[in-house]
């Protein structure tokens, strides 16, 4: 705990950053290269600042390198934050999942080494989940990790992996017991990725984004230190690692540093620039979409702060984050669509490199509903979860994993 006030910090925040973080520039923020190394580079040495200066990690506690402070410490801070350059790309996954789900089930060991590296910018986080057989089917993964002369031995495939490329460990998901039930035999690992039995491959997307990429485990030795959890409940940890997800994707987590999603210059459009770029001050279409997405935008951030208090305190269930994690999509799509209308054909076409970014924001729009669990498996949850609704039948549910029936018999342990 701290004497200091709220207000106290706000204003030793706004000091500090006025005299040591560099003045954000947000045209050369809206084209910040997430893909590139260099961009990664930068986000460590801004976050070591941000350790050394004493404003990191706001919300983790003390003894794990953080300041232990409350949310409204956090809200203070980013508040403050807004005008200079902060190492957003650390926020998700790092921070808010990874880390967060280390704090919750990883042993003290995990979290004084991790987080604490994490927080000033030694190590960055990522997750590995989906994989090329099945991407929503989580519990369904088939990556193996089988046990050898006191050794875990890690095989197998994962896909989608937001940043691997950039990362030092991650959360890695994989079927330990192929005789219990879909959910029973999965045991959660943390994983080295400079480890030379995997391989990381990046993925090319319509957009040109090669964010994602896919990685292969070729005999990946791991000692019992990696476990997250405790082996064959490798559920109970992926699970709390998706409530973290779901409100990090809708701007709920009190872990993250610096704008949210949906105000962070290098994921939302600065709209009125626009209209002023364009000149489309008379449209009264323009206005109205330009209208809708600033309103969204708003009522995200209201419904935001509602959830995660809800949450927090209990009278919304861990699964409320769904709820932001739903809006933020569907905030983002209203935002994307309202700025693809208002730039034309410049969007294809333009020299203006900002106008082109919108064209290829554009074509990765659909992002935004497949990130953190697709919105329709979002809407399953907040239906089964929050509004107690009954669960969808499912065919696999209480079968041994080496009886449920796949499109390749072949595919991963004994059938």
């Amino acid at each position: 705990m701290t004497d200091e006030s709220v207000e106290a910090f706000g204003s030793r925040a706004r000091a500090w950053l006025a005299a040591n973080m560099p003045r954000l520039d947000r045209e050369k923020a809206a084209l910040l290269e997430r893909d590139e190394l260099p961009s990664w580079l930068r986000a460590r040495e801004l976050q070591k600042v941000l350790y050394d200066g004493g404003f990191a990690g706001i919300c983790f506690p003390r003894e794990y390198g953080g300041l232990g402070l409350g949310y409204e410490y956090k809200k203070a801070f980013d508040a403050e934050a807004a005008d200079y350059e902060t190492p957003l790309l650390l926020n998700v996954p790092s921070f808010a999942i990874c880390c967060a789900t280390i704090l919750d089930m990883g042993s003290e060991e995990q979290k004084r080494a991790h987080i604490r590296a994490a927080l000033s910018g030694e190590e960055v986080l990522v997750q590995l989940l989906s994989e090329p057989s099945g991407g929503s089917d989580l519990a369904g993964v088939i990556t193996r990790a089988d046990r050898r002369d006191g050794r875990w031995i890690l095989n197998g495939a994962k896909t989608w992996s937001t940043w691997a490329f950039a990362a030092d460990y991650g959360l890695c998901l994989a079927r330990t017991d192929w005789n219990a039930t879909k959910h029973n035999g999965l045991t959660m690992f943390l994983v080295p990725l400079h480890h030379p039995g995997i391989t990381i491959n990046r993925i090319t997307q319509v957009n040109g984004s090669t964010e994602f990429c896919e990685e292969f485990f070729d005999d990946v030795e791991l000692g019992d230190d990696a476990v997250v959890g405790v082996p064959g409940k490798g559920w109970d940890v992926a699970s709390r690692q998706l409530y973290h997800e779901r409100r990090t994707m809708g701007d709920g987590s009190e872990y993250t540093s610096g704008p949210g999603i949906a105000e962070a210059e290098d994921v939302s459009v600065d709209l009125l620039a626009l209209v002023d770029k364009t000149d489309q001050h008379d449209s009264e279409r323009v206005r109205e979409m330009v209208g809708r997405a600033l309103v969204h935008r708003t009522v995200h951030g209201q419904l935001s702060e509602h959830v995660f208090h809800a949450v927090t305190s209990g009278s919304l269930p861990p699964a409320g984050g769904s709820i932001i994690r739903l809006s933020m999509a569907e905030t983002h799509d209203v935002d994307t669509d309202a700025a693809n209308v208002v730039a034309g054909s410049a969007a294809v076409v333009a020299d203006d490199a900002g106008l082109l970014d919108i064209g290829r924001r554009y074509l990765g729009r659909q992002t935004a509903s497949i990130g953190g669990g697709t919105t329709e498996m979002a809407r399953n949850v907040i239906g089964e979860r929050v509004l107690n609704f009954p669960r969808e039948y499912a065919a696999d549910r209480g079968v041994p994993f080496n009886q449920v029936r796949r499109n390749n018999a072949s595919e991963g342990g004994p059938q």
